[in-house]
């Protein structure tokens, strides 16, 4: 199977072979990093960049604030039905990791002894970044950014191969954008309420932030909508 990568009849393999090589010239501290980052700091950076969009969203407060919540919640949610979903196409498809079967390989990780299709970190993070991106896109954008450096990384430390990982992602993706209209229907209603009980309306909308219901201008708006105001009148 080693050969398939030398002669290219592979492009999978053949890729897998270029990017993990690069974990081979690297230096020791930093296949560390990638190790590191690629089995925890990015799963973790998406958490936390959840939770900054989510400070963001509630300092503007507006008229849709509930609905930006509702779909930052709907960001962790898709990513665990998602990998529920993977439960069954890792078991139907069976494919082994690729230091199984291909020689050579520079393994960052121990330990993973389940099947390789689809990468749960690809899945994960690619939901959540999609996620992200319903809700806010400079944040989506980021998040999308740090699923796609997931996505190197596990293919670098040699525990998937790069259709693994595109596998992941669209697989993440799919959840997100199909069920995205059934998951707001429910979960904005929620957050509606949430935002008009006493204490837990924060979780909505910061104390001070703009009252739900009256759309934040833009500076300058306000004083042209004043000045028209007393031109009409």
């Amino acid at each position: 199977m080693a050969q398939l990568a030398e002669s290219g009849s592979n492009p999978d393999v053949d890729l897998l072979y270029d990017i993990n090589g690069l974990a081979e010239h690297a230096p020791h501290w930093a296949d560390r990093v990638v190790e590191f980052i690629g089995e925890w700091g990015l799963p973790l950076a998406m958490v936390l960049l959840v939770v900054w969009c989510w400070a963001t969203v509630r300092r503007r407060g507006g008229a849709d604030a509930a609905s930006s919540v509702a779909a930052l919640v709907w960001a962790p949610l898709a990513a665990g039905i998602a990998l529920l979903v993977n439960v069954p196409i890792r078991g139907f498809v069976q494919r082994p990791r690729p230091f199984v079967d291909h020689q050579g390989l520079d393994v960052l990780v121990g330990g993973k002894t389940d099947f390789s299709f689809v990468s749960d970190h690809a899945t994960i993070t690619m939901a959540m970044g999609v996620g992200l991106f319903v809700a806010n896109r400079k944040f989506g954008l980021a998040g999308i950014a740090l699923a796609l450096l997931e996505g190197f990384c596990r293919v670098f430390m040699g525990v998937h191969y790069p259709t693994d990982v595109v596998g992941g992602f669209a697989l993440g993706t799919a959840v997100v954008l199909l069920l995205s209209p059934l998951a707001m229907a429910l979960l904005t209603p929620v957050m509606k309420a949430v935002e008009t009980a006493p204490r837990a309306g924060r979780l909505i909308r910061a104390r001070g932030a703009s009252p739900a219901g009256r759309q934040s201008l833009i500076p300058g708006a306000r004083a042209e909508h004043t000045e028209e105001r007393d031109l009409a009148a």
